[in-house]
């Protein structure tokens, strides 16, 4: 199969879709690699090491587009890119289609076969090529909430870990799935007071284990939401329904009443966020402000570690985009009900029922595609 890699062009992104050991493991396996000039340049992959690693450079993202039966990407394709892709060719990347009917459409008017890496699940359940980049925007959250805090970055001007004889701020995180417990291992660091919320009284059974009197635990109801936002200096909201839409957890009545310079930090924006208050937001200008509250809902946060980031996501994808590549994504996803759960477009038709419920699209289920 020949494989395309084409450069990121979202704001402020500098993943690529496969490293040079991912090329590698693609050309052992009989394939080709084409990797567009540059397109790793930014985190210290050169051309010259995709060459060696057996890929061939091409200039243009058109070429790329016009001539792979794959496109491996890191980001959700841009207006001009899903206007490029055609009938059949197989696209492997993050999608995150429920809050996004104008990416969604344009995918079915393409009849390209979509793959999202944020709907794959695993043997054991869980999304585990989700996971990586969730577990680095967890701790990015906290990481972003502390910076924004600052006074000169439009917070109150409080430092979290306090000092002898100043209080610590209040770190309080909504989900405790992989976003959440990755924060709240930073926030501890910190030296915050951190509470977290979840509905899943287990997992949260199973952090007050591991963290004990550190933290605090609470079910999460719509009381219990308001009265940890309300006592909060920095909400990290980290809710995730596999390929939904995110619910509006916290109002935008709950916001106006929050501490004067208090931050959000919406790690949900990619599903449409969680706060009612947040839209997406870049690198470029990562917040805005809502009564006085610092809304920090950068979409893409882990490109801002773009090289950590990439080697991560790598571990998690190569696998896929080889069983892909070997079979062809019919037989691929035939043999894997896991993968199978990525298909989300395919010719023309809605193959993932949230998607389909969240944009009104009908529901065509993924099986039904798998024959020729």
């Amino acid at each position: 199969m020949l494989v395309g890699v084409p450069k990121e062009i979202k704001n402020h992104e500098y993943r690529v879709g496969l490293t040079p050991a991912s090329v590698h493991e693609l050309v052992t396996h009989g394939h080709r690699v084409m990797v567009q000039a540059g397109a790793g340049a930014a985190i210290g992959l050169s051309d010259e090491q995709y060459l060696a690693a057996g890929a061939s450079i091409v200039e243009s993202a058109k070429e790329i587009f016009a001539r792979a039966e794959m496109i491996v990407k890191v980001k959700e394709p841009q207006p001009g890119e899903c206007a490029m892709l055609g009938e059949d060719q197989i696209l492997y990347t993050y999608l995150h289609l429920a809050p996004d009917p104008e990416q969604t459409a344009a995918l079915v008017n393409s009849g390209a076969v979509c793959i999202a890496y944020e709907t794959i699940t695993g043997p054991g359940g869980g999304l585990p090529l989700l996971a990586p980049m969730s577990e680095v925007a967890g701790r990015m959250a906290i990481q972003a909430g502390a910076t924004h805090l600052e006074k000169s970055r439009g917070g109150m001007g409080l430092l979290l870990g306090g000092v002898p004889g100043v209080a610590a701020g209040h770190v309080v995180i909504i989900g405790a799935g992989v976003v959440g417990t990755n924060a709240l291992q930073m926030a501890v660091g910190t030296g915050a007071r951190v509470t977290i919320l979840d509905k899943n009284i287990e997992r949260l059974r199973q952090l007050d284990l591991v963290f004990g009197n550190r933290i605090s635990t609470l079910h999460s109801n719509a009381h219990a939401i308001e009265e940890a936002v309300l006592s909060a200096d920095l909400v990290i909201g980290g809710v995730l329904v596999p390929g939904a839409a995110a619910p509006k957890l916290v109002t935008r009545d709950m916001i106006s009443r929050m501490k004067k310079g208090a931050v959000v930090v919406d790690v949900a924006i990619d599903q449409g966020g969680c706060f009612e208050t947040s839209h997406p937001t870049t690198h470029t200008e990562p917040t805005f402000m809502v009564d006085d509250v610092v809304h920090y809902c950068v979409a893409n946060m882990p490109g801002a570690v773009a090289r950590t980031s990439t080697f991560a996501l790598n571990n998690a994808t190569i696998v896929h985009a080889l069983a892909l590549a070997n079979k062809g994504w019919r037989k691929a996803l035939a043999d894997d009900p896991n993968l199978r759960n990525g298909l989300n477009v395919c010719h023309g038709k809605v193959t993932y029922a949230a998607v389909a419920q969240a944009l009104g699209y009908s529901y065509t289920p993924a099986d039904t595609m798998l024959v020729s």
